[in-house]
């Protein structure tokens, strides 16, 4: 048996994991990395250390609290907030999965003199016959986080167990219930966990004193002005509520223009494209692909998206083209673009930049 620490989010799917990884004869350590503390003095629903303490009492494991609150906001926060400024629409989670907490949680290893680390993800980890490691989606595919996983290194991987990868939400609870876990019905949180209500441009503007972008406009197709909008850091590709203006027909953020301060309206079938082009990019089931080297896979472009067919092209060193069989809807530059086989296992992504 193996001793592994265990990232303690005080939610259900954490403590399930240290009590399943404990019920099978580990050595489990319960771990919370300290991320964020807001003004007000409340934790991130990522690191909610009175529950994850209880939880950690409660199974009679020993527990500890890591502070990363620096290098949370140096490499999660402020390129969040830099890239929306420049009219992206980022995914934070996916670079703190790889870089706060499975960097910091691999780092503990040897401070703890355990082999493995362990997360209450709901994914699969699987061993390929060409030696690489890849994630596999969930059993539970609703519940299926892979796309937030894939820039995981092979080294991270490696050292890594998800034992909720073949059980769903249902089971999890029922678990939690058994042994009397207070958190067995918690609800899941569902935003960025310094963001609270998905009000992304106003945690900017409140947190950050350097010159963001003004009033502008918002534009058609064609560049014809239909109106002021409110600062480009409001709006994300796709987005209908809350644009502030009524055109009496149903529109949608097509683009945002960093360049000219312009926000494009388009109706949806305009927010229709067959190819997109990434960078950044990371491989898991494959080493690389050689500069004209396609494959054909499924790539998801955003968390809740059904993969769907596309053909993979390396065009140079840093970048690939997806050309899609179909149209996919409002792929959003900054977001991620996963490609997956067709055993549903990752074989790369990178960030969608055109």
């Amino acid at each position: 048996m193996a001793k592994v620490i265990v990232g303690m989010s005080g939610g259900v799917d954490s403590a399930v994991t240290a009590y399943l990884l404990k019920l099978a004869g580990h050595e489990v350590v319960g771990v919370t990395l300290r991320t964020w503390l807001s003004a007000d003095g409340k934790e991130s629903r990522c690191c909610e250390i009175d529950d994850a303490r209880k939880i950690s009492w409660q199974l009679d494991i020993p527990y500890y609290v890591i502070n990363c609150i620096n290098d949370f906001k140096e490499k999660v926060v402020d390129p969040f907030a830099m890239e929306n400024i420049e009219g992206l629409t980022p995914n934070p989670c996916v670079w703190c999965n790889k870089e706060i907490k499975w960097s910091k949680m691999i780092e503990s290893l040897d401070v703890f003199g355990a082999d493995y680390i362990a997360t209450g993800h709901y994914a699969n980890i699987k061993e390929l016959e060409n030696g690489r490691v890849t994630l596999q989606q969930a059993d539970c595919i609703e519940k299926d986080q892979t796309y937030m996983l894939y820039k995981l290194t092979q080294e991270q991987l490696k050292k890594t167990m998800m034992p909720l990868g073949k059980i769903n939400k249902k089971e999890v609870r029922k678990i939690a219930e058994s042994i009397n876990l207070e958190v067995a019905n918690k609800p899941d949180s569902q935003e960025i966990c310094f963001v609270t209500e998905g009000k992304y441009g106003e945690y900017i503007e409140n947190n950050y004193d350097f010159p963001l972008p003004e009033e502008g406009y918002f534009v058609d197709e064609k560049g014809n002005k239909l109106g002021k909008h409110r600062g480009i850091i409001h709006y994300t590709i796709g987005q209908r509520k809350g644009l502030g203006i009524s055109l009496g027909e149903r529109t949608y953020v097509k683009e945002i223009r960093k360049e000219t301060n312009e926000v494009v309206l388009s109706g949806n079938d305009a927010l229709f494209s067959k190819q997109i082009k990434c960078n950044q990019i990371n491989f898991m089931s494959i080493e690389d692909l050689k500069e004209g080297e396609e494959l054909e896979a499924n790539v998801k472009v955003r968390y809740h998206h059904n993969p769907q067919k596309a053909i993979i092209r390396r065009t140079n060193e840093d970048e690939l083209t997806i050309d899609f069989y179909e149209n996919i809807r409002a792929a959003a530059p900054g977001q991620s673009a996963v490609i997956y086989d067709d055993d549903n296992c990752i074989i790369g992504g990178g960030i969608i930049v055109k």
